[in-house]
Formats: C-alpha cells, structure tokens, sequence
C-alpha cells in the first residue's frame, strides 16, 4: 500500500507591494502565486486577486487548512484587520471571515511580521534559539517576537511594532528611516544633490521611480562613500530601535529580514557593531545579530504553519 501523503496548507503573504499565495507543508512549497500588488487599487484590488487566483489552485491542489501573514496590525483572534499602513482599503476588514466564505477552510490571519517571525524561528536563522525578535525591513518596518516556539502577542491589539518606535521627541519613527520605501526617498534626495563616486551610474541605470534601494547593495561593492555612510545612518537608527528590545525582551537572536535585508553582510555586521553602543554593559554581548534563512519565502513559510497549527475538528 502507498503510504497516506501528510495533509496539504495554503499559505498567503499580503504585503504593500506583492501578494503570495503557496501551497504546501512546513518547510516545503509546492506550488507559488506571486503577483505584483497595486496600492492605488486599494484592498478591494488585492481581494479581486485572490478571489481569481485562490479557488481554482484550490480545486486543483486540495488543502486543509489556511494561513495568512498580513502586512498591518490585526485582531488575530477574530481574524480582522485593523489597518493598512501601506494599502488602503482595510480598515475594519473581516479577512478571516471573506476567505472562509470563499474557500469553505479553515483560516488563521496574523501579521506578516509575526508569521515571518515564526517561521525564521522554527525553519530559519532562529532554529534552536529562545526567544527569537525578527524585524522585517520592506515597504515598512515590522517585527515579532517568538518565545518557546509561540508568536508572543501581548494584550490585544498587541504587536512587536518596532517600526512605530520614535527615534526622538519630535515623533520620527525607524518606519521613516529603515523601511524600503523610506531608503528609497533617501537615496532620491542624495541623487537630487548629486553623486560623484560609483553610485551615480549605477542609479543612471535605475528606470523609475521606487526601488532604488536596489542600487545600495551594488554601491557598497563599488565601494561608494554616500553609500556607506547611508548604510551607517540606517544601521544606527535600527541598532538603537533594536536596544529597547533587548533591554525589554532579551532575544538570544535578532534576525533582520525583508527587501532592505538583501544588502546582505554589510547591514548585519553595521547593525551587530552599532548595538552594544547602544545596550547596558550588564547585558553585553547581547544577542546574535543574523541575517534571515528564508528570504522572500519567511512569510509563507510561515503562513503554512499557522495553518498547520490549527485545531481540527
């Protein structure tokens, strides 16, 4: 006899500029969506998707449950969204509730920052750490918290929201200096004031507007001075925003994820130099600052173990 497969998942990343959809088993994607998400389209743009996309996979790959990491604050007991700080259109959203009447499935909806969380915890660079803060670093800042294997969530509506910490008195927030979004309209504003080492010709080759923080990781290389010094002030403005979190949580474990994260050695060894700075000497070393295992796939990966963790009747 052919022994029974394990049950099948659907995991779904809904973020400020891409939309996954994956079908799977912890650790493993089978299938993947992954289509391009237009924030002037708002969330009804992003529902007519994967009112298209998600029941004809389905029928296809039959699963048994769902698991989505959204990119805002939500109620994650009742499955609603709270807000969107990037899409608009989903304040208030039943999203557990419109997926069950679409699929017919059992539905799990977390932050995307916590779903990533706990799966660079379990699957990724956190492996056999405790407690485990990951921060997300794309069109916003995000982070989570795990603690023996477990999404720590605090009072509702809690969430390890790194990216709303201040940076000063006057109200800037490391969402406005460490995100993508905001690296972007930085690195515009260097190039407005010209850029007279390697980085100018290589942000000649950008087309558009947006996505210009794809140009960092290629300048360091050249070995661009604005570069650098951009790397430097983001890495400070994260060191420090990270030091609240080892004075309150004391990860053993910082793993540092999302687009921005792809610049790859440079911004961990810029982050892991500046935190003790910024961290009491009763607590040095601290913790271990590494870069995220799972890439672009943290979120769905983490996506199909909520699903997986779901309680079936």
């Amino acid at each position: 006899m052919t022994p029974a497969q394990p049950p099948a998942f659907a995991g779904i990343e809904i973020g400020g500029t891409k939309l996954q959809v994956v079908i799977g088993r912890p650790g493993h994607i089978a299938v993947r969506r992954r289509l391009p998400v237009k924030p002037e389209a708002g969330g009804q743009g992003i529902r007519e998707q994967l009112t298209a996309e998600l029941p004809p996979l389905l029928r296809k790959q039959p699963v048994r449950a769902i698991g989505v990491g959204f990119g805002g604050p939500v109620d994650w007991q009742r499955g609603i969204i709270r807000c969107s700080h990037q899409v608009p259109g989903w304040a208030d959203f039943p999203l557990a509730d419109w997926l069950r009447h679409l699929t017919h499935l059992p539905v799990h909806v977390e932050n995307d920052a916590n779903t990533a969380a706990l799966a660079e915890a379990l699957l990724g660079s956190g492996q056999g750490a405790n407690p485990v803060f990951y921060v997300t670093l794309g069109s916003g800042v995000g982070g989570g918290l795990v603690i023996n294997d477990q999404i720590y969530h605090g009072a509702m509506p809690g969430e390890a929201e790194i990216g709303h910490i201040r940076l000063n008195r006057e109200g800037i927030i490391v969402e406005e200096r460490c995100s993508g979004w905001a690296v972007d309209r930085r690195i515009r504003e260097l190039q407005t004031r010209g850029l007279r080492g390697p980085w100018g010709p290589l942000l000649a080759q950008h087309k558009g507007v947006g996505g210009e923080a794809r140009t960092l990781a290629p300048a360091l290389m050249a070995g661009d001075l604005e570069a650098r010094r951009l790397l430097e002030e983001i890495a400070d403005d994260l060191a420090f925003a990270l030091s609240h979190v080892v004075h309150l949580c004391h990860p053993s474990v910082v793993v540092l994820g999302g687009g921005l994260s792809l610049v790859g050695e440079p911004l961990r060894a810029a982050v892991a130099a500046r935190l003790p700075t910024y961290v009491m000497q009763a607590f040095h070393p601290g913790p271990a600052v590494r870069l995220a295992g799972l890439l672009e796939d943290a979120v769905p990966m983490g996506a199909l173990l909520l699903a997986a963790q779901l309680k079936f009747a």
